[in-house]
């Protein structure tokens, strides 16, 4: 950035050759992908058979097990370990839908992000287990699965049709005819219940479009392009009525039918989609209650431990209240407390857990046979990747009508106004200094409209980029140069506006050409605020810390942007700034397009009598129009490039499940108290609306058998290394 323009040739070509070196390894480079091919080739598909057909949408059966699920937080300032799953087991089968439940704060989201392997890494948290796919113990998954969040993230000016279509066309690398992928989008909407809104824009916050409960559904879909054998939801049914989120678990339910292994995290369901679960595991404050059948099992196993459903009440809201700590005062949180103790206790006595001292040995198999072949992967060229995505982001940014009608009237408002404030400027010497002013304030304008548009929606969009690069839709160079293309015409559309308003009633220098040059630099001034912006969006995680961010950078330029600070009167630590600030090469081109060939009224002899006079007092005077477009189009490149390398460093990483601990015996038998003292017995507390129960049941010593410890270290309370 030190030599991007200015009296530093040789430096800034020298970087402007680098620049569109780096460009060029840019777009036509595969570019980055969360699993490279490499990977895939290295790791082998559990079924011998492909695991979908594509066009059929057959599903491979999974099973997946785990065992021994620990996942710790450790807590530097407090020195404390905090437990988020503790010695959790479970299993899931195809045909059947699981639901994990329990109160907030339980675990529920952790334990989905474990099993489909999307737990965030950080060094703070330690993560072990063991995880079996179809009798298989595997440390990285190696099956087809599709994850829905509770966000909906879609384009928004695109139909529910398109949105499939275009995720078909870069998924579905097997289909290329035209029919058969139009069939199986059919199918999808089908299947999902979308037909009647297939038409329909998706909708935003500006927008309305589809229901909550139908945009869910659409998640489903697309996560189903590539007929997944495992689908993990995570909740579902927030935010959605109780009908629409009968009917997303309606749909799960079907895919689960269907021979999918379905797996969804849910809070409180009502009696009717509590009735679809197959299974359902219960969890509270990060320990096992009960996995099993769901349905009436849970309630007559909970029963024989003294804890009766009453009659025509909601099961998940008796399963709710008796898995959770009452707040209400310290003796109900002190009886509730006790409560889930002495289940968690009990359920751990049905089972005989196994703890392995390492993980089977790769192959090993219990009564699956498995067919392990590579994984050929074809992947759509970068061409046709460029082309979709181009297409895509053209209907997106067309069809915002919102977004342009506020941006047009900005621009239409913003010119209106300055021209008014200086209106038909003269030749005299005051005229001097508000031509100034105003082509300060015009680079401003259009520089501080483009950022604030793009840090204003980039970062929800680079969440949807995210998403659809890990599944390895497509690579960042095509989705770049895309995006860039497909904004020129819409973003060359205002700058132009506004320059056609605001010159003539300015009276700006008035000839054709100079016309020409002033809305060519805004507009490429506009660009260049735009790619800043990508840069910005990329840096942050929210778009509220970008719009934080980017007008306070923005500020920076402004200050060094020529008109405020002469270059020469620069302190020497800070000369880079004004190179690299996008509001100086727009200000000193617009300066020497409307002073260069300007006379002015003079009656003194120190007076300014040209506008070459007035551009040697800004030190514009060495400089013309090519080398301040020049300069702005490698600003332009520098921050597109800035933003490939952030999206690529940036990229999730999440964290690997680790054997358990060495340490650990290799069988454990069943859990018994430790020593030979008798065991102790309470009266357990009875749930909300029940009488006190007559069953007793044995309560374990206060310092049970550890099932995991970090180095040796007590459980609940463990020092930070």
């Amino acid at each position: 950035m030190v030599g991007i323009g200015g009296k530093g040739g040789g430096v800034g070509q020298l970087l402007a050759a680098v620049a569109a070196t780096l460009l060029l390894r840019l777009f036509s480079g595969p570019g980055p992908e969360l699993l490279s091919e490499n990977e895939v080739d290295e790791n082998d598909e559990i079924n011998g058979d492909e695991d979908i057909d594509m066009v059929t949408g057959k599903v491979s059966p999974v099973i997946i097990k785990w065992t021994n699920i620990n996942c710790s937080l450790s807590d530097k300032s407090s020195n404390i370990v905090r437990f988020l799953l503790k010695n959790v087991n479970g299993e899931a089968k195809p045909g059947r839908l699981l639901a994990i439940m329990g109160p907030s704060g339980s675990g529920k989201t952790t334990l989905l992000n474990v099993l489909a392997g999307q737990t965030t890494a950080s060094p703070r948290l330690h993560l072990s287990g063991i995880l079996e796919v179809n009798g298989l113990s595997i440390s990285n998954k190696t099956y087809k699965s599709a994850y829905v969040r509770q966000e909906d993230l879609f384009f928004s000016q695109l139909t529910v049709r398109e949105t499939l279509s275009l995720a078909a066309e870069l998924q579905l690398r097997d289909i290329s005819s035209v029919e058969d992928r139009d069939k199986y989008v059919d199918n999808l909407l089908f299947k999902l219940g979308l037909v009647s809104c297939a038409d329909s824009r998706v909708g935003d916050a500006k927008v309305r479009g589809i229901s909550g409960g139908e945009r869910k559904r659409l998640s489903v879909a697309c996560e189903l392009i590539a007929s997944p054998s495992v689908i993990f939801a995570d909740e579902p049914t927030t935010g959605l009525d109780a009908f629409q989120a009968e009917k997303v678990m309606e749909t799960l339910r079907q895919l689960a039918q269907d021979g999918h292994t379905v797996i969804c995290s849910i809070h409180q369901p009502r009696g009717s989609v509590y009735a679809k679960f197959d299974d359902i595991v219960l969890l509270s404050k990060g320990e096992l209650v009960y996995s099993g059948p769901a349905g009436r099992e849970p309630l007559a196993y909970f029963e024989n431990l003294g804890y009766r459903c009453p009659d025509h009440e909601n099961p998940a809201e008796f399963l709710a209240d008796l898995i959770s700590v009452d707040y209400s005062s310290s003796e109900s949180v002190y009886a509730s407390q006790k409560r889930i103790d002495g289940l968690v206790d009990a359920f751990s006595q049905q089972q005989s857990p196994i703890l392995y001292a390492s993980l089977l040995k790769e192959g090993t198999t219990h009564g699956v046979k498995i067919r392990r072949k590579p994984v050929n992967r074809k992947k759509v060229g970068w061409w046709r990747q460029f082309c979709l995505l181009l297409k895509r982001a053209w209907m997106q940014a067309s069809r915002d009508g919102p977004t342009n009608k506020v941006r047009a009237r900005m621009s239409v408002a913003s010119a209106i106004i300055f021209g008014s404030v200086f209106w038909r400027m003269g030749k005299s010497q005051t005229s001097i200094q508000d031509r100034m002013g105003l082509l300060q304030v015009a680079a401003i304008n259009t520089a501080m409209a483009a950022l604030t548009k793009t840090v204003g929606v980039f970062p929800k969009e680079r969440s949807i980029v995210d998403r659809e690069r890990a599944k390895g839709s497509y690579t960042l160079g095509p989705y770049l140069l895309s995006k860039l293309l497909a904004e020129v015409p819409i973003g060359a559309a205002f700058p132009l506006l506004f320059g056609s308003i605001l010159y003539p009633m300015a009276r700006l220098h008035p000839t054709l050409p100079k016309f020409g040059n002033f809305c060519a630099i805004v507009t490429v001034e506009s660009f260049s605020a735009s790619a800043m912006g990508l840069t910005v969006g990329a840096m942050v995680p929210t778009t509220e810390a970008a719009m934080a961010l980017g007008p306070s950078l923005m500020t920076v330029f402004i200050v060094f942007g020529g008109y405020y600070v002469n270059a020469e009167n620069t302190p020497i630590i800070f000369r880079w700034i004004p190179r690299g600030s996008l509001i100086r090469w727009a200000f000193q081109g617009l300066c020497i397009n409307e002073f260069r060939g300007l006379k002015f009224d003079h009656q003194n002899s120190f007076d300014i009598q040209s506008g070459e006079q007035a551009l040697e007092r800004l030190s514009f005077g060495q400089s013309n129009i090519r080398d301040t477009m020049a300069a702005q189009s490698r600003i332009l490149l520098f921050w597109y490039y800035v933003t490939y390398f952030l999206m690529k460093k940036n990229k999730p990483k999440y964290q690997q499940l680790l054997p358990p601990p060495a340490t650990a015996p290799v069988i454990l038998h069943e859990l018994e108290p430790l020593g030979n003292d008798p065991p102790n017995t309470y009266q357990q507390s009875s749930p909300p609306d029940q009488g006190n129960p007559t069953q007793q049941i044995e309560k374990p010593p206060a310092e049970p058998l550890n099932l995991f410890e970090l180095e040796g270290s007590d459980i609940q309370e463990l020092p930070v290394q």
